[in-house]
């Protein structure tokens, strides 16, 4: 097909929970092949040619006039060539199981490299988890056969805390152990500070921050940053802490809120999913992505903001309002 002009590039959008991702994926596609061939397509070219008419005078004499007239080129009305796109490819990042929900990064065209190129640095990710004290599942999550029922009234936040800081030590030991780094080194030091140690490529997953954000039992909230992680991992998490307290504990919930530099304001919301609403994302993608090098380079204060700016906040609060339930 034709190129696909402002779709090139990475954006996100906010993937419901219950869907598969690859249904968030098809129907993305659907929407940008429609979306650009219900664009009006470029004027017909036209060639000239060659009309040869026999003389009105007299049909005797056997003059011939020849006129030229321009007549446009049927081979490439669209009726003949069919839709100019036929097939968009759209890459999926870190993928969402259909049980998450939350920002979920994709890329079109030549954003497919850009994908590789993001996830080949040292991505972290941040989740919101819903907790139950209670019950163990086969599978970790509300949704599992039940395989133990237990107490929870012995638990106290204090308590919880504590399990949460003894996980946080474990992962940063293991952090360490994955970042090829002499750990009395000043480099070592000089990178922990500002949060760059970590794995080169992959590793088990691992996680760099956790915090109860509401306890309220049996139901309690975690905010976690991590690297290379699964939802399944997640969830164990929430299993493994249930244990540790001497209870049991299930996730009835995981949401995505940032992978890398992509937030939930960035996260297009259903009724977003469209060619133009995509077109425009790619773009903030783009410009933000300038604006880095550039700040980069200059180190200027933020002070300067642009009108565009301003554009864009107000154009994500309206999205953020869609995504807040």
């Amino acid at each position: 097909g034709g190129s696909s002009g402002g779709l090139e590039g990475l954006f996100c959008v906010y993937k419901p929970a219950g869907v598969h991702w690859k249904l968030v994926r098809d129907s993305i596609e659907t929407n940008l092949l429609k979306g650009l061939n219900a664009a009006p397509s470029p004027p017909l070219p036209h060639h000239v040619r060659l009309l040869t008419q026999p003389n009105n005078e007299s049909e005797t004499s056997k003059g011939l006039t020849v006129s030229t007239v321009s007549v446009p080129v049927l081979s490439k009305h669209p009726l003949v060539t069919g839709p100019e796109f036929q097939h968009i490819r759209v890459g999926v990042g870190h993928r969402l199981d259909a049980f998450s929900s939350g920002v979920l990064v994709l890329a079109v065209g030549n954003g497919n490299k850009a994908l590789n190129d993001f996830y080949s640095t040292r991505v972290t990710r941040d989740y919101t988890l819903e907790a139950e004290f209670g019950t163990a599942t086969d599978n970790f999550t509300h949704t599992g056969r039940v395989v133990e029922r237990s107490t929870y009234d012995h638990i106290t936040q204090d308590k919880l805390e504590r399990v949460l800081s003894m996980l946080e030590g474990v992962n940063q030991k293991t952090l360490l152990t994955y970042s090829n780094i002499d750990m009395r080194s000043q480099e070592a030091y000089e990178m922990a500070v500002q949060g760059l140690l970590g794995p080169e490529g992959k590793s088990t997953p691992i996680l760099t921050g956790l915090r109860c954000i509401r306890f309220q039992p049996p139901n309690f909230t975690l905010e976690l940053q991590c690297l290379n992680e699964t939802q399944k991992y997640l969830c164990k998490i929430v299993h493994e802490i249930g244990l540790e307290l001497r209870s049991t504990a299930v996730c009835k919930g995981v949401r995505r809120t940032r992978d890398g530099l992509f937030t939930l304001q960035d996260a297009l919301i259903h009724h977003h999913w469209t060619a133009a609403d995509v077109m425009q994302a790619i773009q903030l993608y783009h410009s933000t992505k300038k604006n880095k090098k550039r700040s980069k380079a200059a180190n200027k204060t933020s002070a300067l903001q642009t009108s565009e700016d301003n554009i864009t906040e107000t154009q994500q609060s309206e999205v953020n309002e869609g995504v807040v339930r």
